[in-house]
């Protein structure tokens, strides 16, 4: 197997690195994996099982190799997007096909609304956007509090909430501000602050990733074929429910995918998923866009 390509390219407000995998069979579109903020690193197990095919990694904006230049403390989808759009036209390889976890589903949807020329079947898993569901007056005033207690407390109240949110099952009551908030030591979190606020979850990208509202009409009307899927074992979750209500929108319907939100994982940030299985739908709903 050729070695892994590095590669560094300059956006608006970014200096972006990314890695192309070269492939070992004929298929000459290149696969693009991407999270937010989840960097290049958390899809070494799934790129793996792709190695017959050119697999494009990256870290997003503000986050590991990939840094901002404009000194902005939050990140837009629509920001993600061009970066995207930049990156894939740096490939010169024309549309490639993406498969996009959390909130690089969201940044990808946002990328396919405006350049649908440069992706030929995308793949959204859990895009967790708040806009698209029943509760979202709630559902927004949940992330923002998320977002306010990580500034006010630091890391870990704030990563305590967080995870509160995304296990919780079905939607928000609206009593939510009444119920006793979680603890960090639960999840096993630090209590104390160390008065860092450059977290690339919790302060650079909740926001305006969970505030994202998708352009259906610009998504339908574009030559992309999208595919949105959610994990089995994530049924009524925040994710799943937004890739329900996404897929609503498309007037598609949702693909079940194996395991949970990181069902691709292999031991990555120690999580583990059904790295095998997940391929093995991933491939098979890509493949089912080829003519």
């Amino acid at each position: 197997m050729a070695e892994t390509d590095t590669r560094t390219l300059d956006t608006v407000g970014a200096t972006l690195r990314y890695d192309v995998r070269p492939g070992t069979g004929a298929d000459e579109r290149p696969l693009l994996l991407i999270g937010s903020p989840m960097d290049a690193s958390g899809f070494t197990t799934l790129a793996a099982r792709f190695a017959d095919r050119t697999v494009v990694t990256y870290d997003p904006r503000g986050v590991s190799r990939s840094e901002r230049t404009d000194g902005a403390a939050e990140s837009l989808p629509e920001e993600h997007a061009d970066d995207l759009a930049r990156l894939i036209e740096a490939l010169g390889a024309g549309p490639v096909d993406v498969f996009a976890s959390s909130g690089g589903a969201v940044n990808a949807l946002a990328l396919v609304a405006r350049r649908g020329d440069l992706v030929h079947t995308l793949v959204a898993h859990e895009p967790p956007t708040a806009q698209v569901l029943p509760d979202r007056e709630v559902a927004l005033a949940v992330c923002a509090d998320v977002h306010a207690t990580y500034l006010r407390e630091g890391w870990g109240p704030g990563m305590a909430k967080f995870l509160a949110v995304t296990i919780r099952k079905g939607p928000f009551p609206a009593n939510w501000a009444e119920e006793p908030a979680p603890s960090p030591a639960a999840f096993g979190l630090p209590t104390e602050d160390d008065g860092s606020r450059g977290d690339p979850l919790l302060g650079q990208n909740l926001l305006g990733c969970t505030s994202y509202r998708p352009d259906f009409p610009a998504l339908r009307a574009a030559p992309t074929r999208i595919v949105v899927a959610a994990g089995k074992e994530s049924e009524d979750t925040f994710a799943a429910r937004a890739a329900a209500a996404v897929a609503e929108g498309l007037g598609a319907p949702l693909a079940v995918f194996p395991s949970h939100h990181g069902g691709f994982l292999g031991g990555e940030f120690g999580q583990q998923g059904a790295p095998a299985e997940f391929a093995e739908a991933l491939r098979a709903a890509l493949e089912g866009g080829r003519g």
